[in-house]
């Protein structure tokens, strides 16, 4: 007979053993896989997972070799000593057994537990490397840190101290509110406070070297052609230096901190360049003041060095940064490989990677020959994440420097944690990470309040989310509410897709998939039989906004009117495919919904009830099939979200659809198209690659319940090929009927019959006139370009 208790016991046991085998497998290194042999037995759980993880050999070796030292100890120095004035602290002194108090703690710097470890030596290395003067041991197990020291009238005889210490048996650890308190070796750390007063009108002014670095962000900086872009300005202006050394940096990677201190080497190696700091900016920075006054500021502070300090408990700030976990980068990508011991005798400090760093103490940290201390942090740092968030600070801190150390970046940075703080970089690192967001109109008031401090720049900014922040800070700092001056196309923006010289870098196949159909939508357009046109090389794509909306995709194309050679820019908009279903009081407050990558992206005006929606969206592919379901949640706020379904790869080429769905009534759906590709790596796609890229996913999730909501006209039978086929043709059809404008480049052209106008006389084209934006000449009495 079945017995249904007896089977659930049974399954659950199989569950269990399954449970324990994964367990047991993750800690199981694959050696087979390997081409090389490790150096040691590998165990650990982060390790083996990391190597089994990374793509090529090199980078399975490299975390191997790193998960074999770190273990052993032979990785970090074990101890590094600083030279920051101690203020004739003595580390390890003992002051002798003080009576505590559980409402009058004589250390109120920091409290820990250590039930198994606890011991003088240790709890005096966590107040030393949390910056405290002072360290106790009580009720055996307990560590308190503090900078206060302890009044004489509390004192006991040493007998009163008398709870063995875990970590060491024959030592005493404090007792029942009583503590052994003993110096750490340093005295109270104490920022500098910037002098706010101008310097004399006679002194001269310090040099600023800006160090622009460009991330990967928006504008594909990795790429050949940006580089090649921005050696003009070298040519032309003798205050801009180009490294030729680059580095291809991701959020987080220790090739941050080598990058920074690699552009610092150079510039000490500058000789025609005289120059006394040197500040770190990105793309996404801007000044919220004029340079002019950052000149004065910084001159009144010579020589000392401006960073952001973390504001909290220290080791909390090690466990949320990561910095007690060792790192390899490789492959792209940061390994998390083994837990780590930083090195005993420092004072550990971090926060803001944005600087601003006077040049005695570059000369220190960045010349080849360094002293113990920078030459064992730069090995610490060489396995941290984020390193440049910690690794100048941490060098202050501890180095003759410490005396120069301000608290202050210099920066005003638009941190919203909720929105920025999504785990969103877990494909290029083992870690959850959070960033700051880019302004907008409504962030305005929080630039305005930089105006009384001596904070100078702001960040993020990015012209393809928000332009018309960046207009209305421009403006405001040259005090104007408008400009004096017409400003042609001052509320366009243009943004590089794809360009013909990016030719160190693997080119976008989705992207060349679209510039092409485009080139034969644009093709069948003009051929009307009385002239032989023939497109031949896409030269560049571009995206452009106006009045920050996406606008039109512009396409830059070679081509042959009757053997005539011509350049031609076809600009194209994809028609809106969103529908508004059943109009209620929930779809009058939707903004926007479009989809790309595919993520649903949603944007709800504020509501006037009270109320909490959650929304089902189903994502529907193009035989009619529900393959995924995810959920949206919308207040009574505004709102602007996205919801990205974990639908497995590839996915089957053509017209999708999402719908949203609430209390089982369809408020709105978008029909979005996932593109068929021609190109894989660069080069036609085969028979057999395009079988495989356009088949689909093998084990979609049918999502059942939801049939009223599907389209019954479907044909499920439908074949590979003919889903291929129509696809290809819904993506021309998509740019067919979206509208398309038409100039020539170098100068106005006829195609077919038709005049065609220059595109530099046009107000869309990226050959139009872009005055905000160029960089030309520069007035000699301003030091400024003569925009506005």
């Amino acid at each position: 007979d079945w017995h249904p208790q007896s089977q659930k016991a049974t399954t659950q046991s199989v569950e269990n053993n399954r449970k324990k085998v994964i367990t047991v497998n993750a800690t199981i290194l694959r050696l087979d896989d390997l081409d090389f042999k490790p150096q040691c037995e590998i165990n650990g759980k982060e390790a083996v997972s990391a190597i089994h993880r990374a793509k090529t050999q090199r980078c399975k070796q490299l975390i191997a070799n790193v998960s074999c030292q770190s273990p052993v100890g032979t990785l970090y120095s074990k101890h590094l000593s600083g030279s920051c004035p101690s203020g004739g602290k003595v580390a390890g002194k003992a002051l002798g057994c003080f009576k505590d108090e559980n409402n009058y703690r004589l250390l109120t710097g920091y409290f820990g537990v250590y039930k198994k470890n606890n011991l003088q030596s240790h709890c005096i290395q966590i107040c030393l490397q949390s910056g405290f003067e002072y360290a106790g041991v009580q009720y055996s197990n307990e560590c308190f840190c503090g900078n206060d020291e302890p009044p004489s009238i509390y004192k006991l005889p040493d007998s009163s101290c008398n709870m063995k210490c875990p970590g060491d048996s024959h030592a005493t650890c404090g007792g029942y509110y009583t503590i052994n308190i003993y110096q750490t070796g340093i005295k109270k750390f104490i920022p500098q406070v910037a002098n706010t007063k101008s310097p004399p009108s006679d002194e001269e002014h310090v040099k600023i070297v800006f160090l622009l670095t460009l991330n990967g962000r928006a504008i594909r900086q990795r790429e050949y052609y940006l580089f090649c872009e921005l050696l003009f300005l070298e040519r032309r202006f003798p205050n801009i230096r180009l490294t030729r050394r680059r580095f291809a940096t991701i959020w987080g990677n220790a090739s941050l901190l080598e990058m920074l201190l690699s552009c610092m080497s150079e510039l000490l190696n500058m000789s025609s360049w005289k120059w006394d700091f040197v500040l770190n900016l990105s793309e996404s920075d801007y000044p919220v003041k004029m340079v002019s006054s950052l000149e004065r500021f910084l001159s009144a502070n010579r020589g000392h060095n401006f960073v952001k300090s973390h504001g909290r408990g220290t080791q909390r700030f090690l466990q949320k940064q990561g910095l007690d976990k060792t790192f390899v980068e490789c492959d792209m990508r940061m390994w998390r490989v083994a837990d780590r011991h930083l090195p005993n005798g420092l004072q550990m400090d971090g926060g803001s990677d944005w600087i601003a760093l006077s040049r005695k103490f570059i000369n220190y940290v960045a010349a080849p020959e360094s002293d113990d201390l920078v030459t064992g942090l730069k090995q610490v740092f060489k396995h941290t994440l984020l390193p440049a968030e910690s690794f100048f600070h941490t060098v202050l801190r501890n180095s003759r420097f410490c005396n120069t150390y301000i608290d202050n970046n210099l920066h005003v940075t638009n941190w919203k944690r909720k929105l920025g703080c999504k785990c969103q970089y877990k494909h290029v690192v083992d870690w959850c990470g959070c960033s700051s967001n880019d302004f907008r109109p409504n962030d305005w008031p929080r630039i305005q309040t930089t105006l009384p401090t001596q904070l100078y720049f702001a960040r993020k900014f990015k012209p393809i989310i928000n332009q018309a922040i960046l207009l209305k800070l421009e403006l405001w700092l040259h005090g104007l509410e408008k400009p004096s001056r017409k400003v042609v196309n001052l509320n366009s923006y243009w943004q590089s897709m794809y360009h013909h010289l990016d030719l160190s870098s693997m080119v976008d196949d989705g992207v060349m998939t679209i510039i092409c159909s485009v080139g034969r939508v644009w093709l069948k357009s003009v051929t009307n039989g009385t002239c032989t046109v023939v497109v031949k090389k896409p030269i560049e794509a571009t995206s452009y906004h106006l009045k920050d909306s996406y606008k039109h995709t512009l396409v830059h194309f070679k081509a042959e009117i009757d053997s005539l050679d011509v350049d031609i820019e076809v600009a194209f908009r994809p028609i809106n495919m969103t529908y508004l279903v059943a109009p209620s009081s929930l779809t009058k407050r939707l903004e926007e919904l479009t989809v790309s990558k595919p993520v649903i992206v949603y944007k709800f005006f504020p509501g006037d009830v009270t109320i909490t929606y959650n929304i089902s969206c189903l994502w529907i592919d193009l035989t009619g099939m529900v393959v995924e379901m995810t959920d949206i949640s919308v207040d009574e706020n505004p709102v602007t979200g996205h919801s990205k379904p974990s639908m497995r790869q590839p996915h089957l080429p053509g017209a999708w659809t999402v719908k949203l769905i609430y209390q089982q009534v369809r408020l709105a759906e978008a029909e979005f198209l996932i593109t068929p590709l021609e190109f894989f790596s660069g080069a036609p796609l085969t028979k057999k690659q395009a079988w495989l890229i356009h088949g689909g996913s093998l084990s979609n999730t049918v999502i059942e319940n939801y049939d009223k909501f599907l389209d019954s006209s479907y044909d499920k039978s439908m074949l590979k090929p003919v889903i291929v086929s129509n696809s290809k043709k819904k993506l021309e059809e998509n740019c067919k009927t979206g509208s398309i404008l038409l100039c020539g480049v170098k100068k106005a052209v006829e195609v077919c019959g038709l005049h065609v106008e220059e595109c530099f006389k046009t107000g869309w084209s990226s050959h139009a006139p872009d005055p905000k934006s160029f960089i030309g000449n520069i007035n000699q009495t301003s030091g400024t370009f003569d925009i506005w």
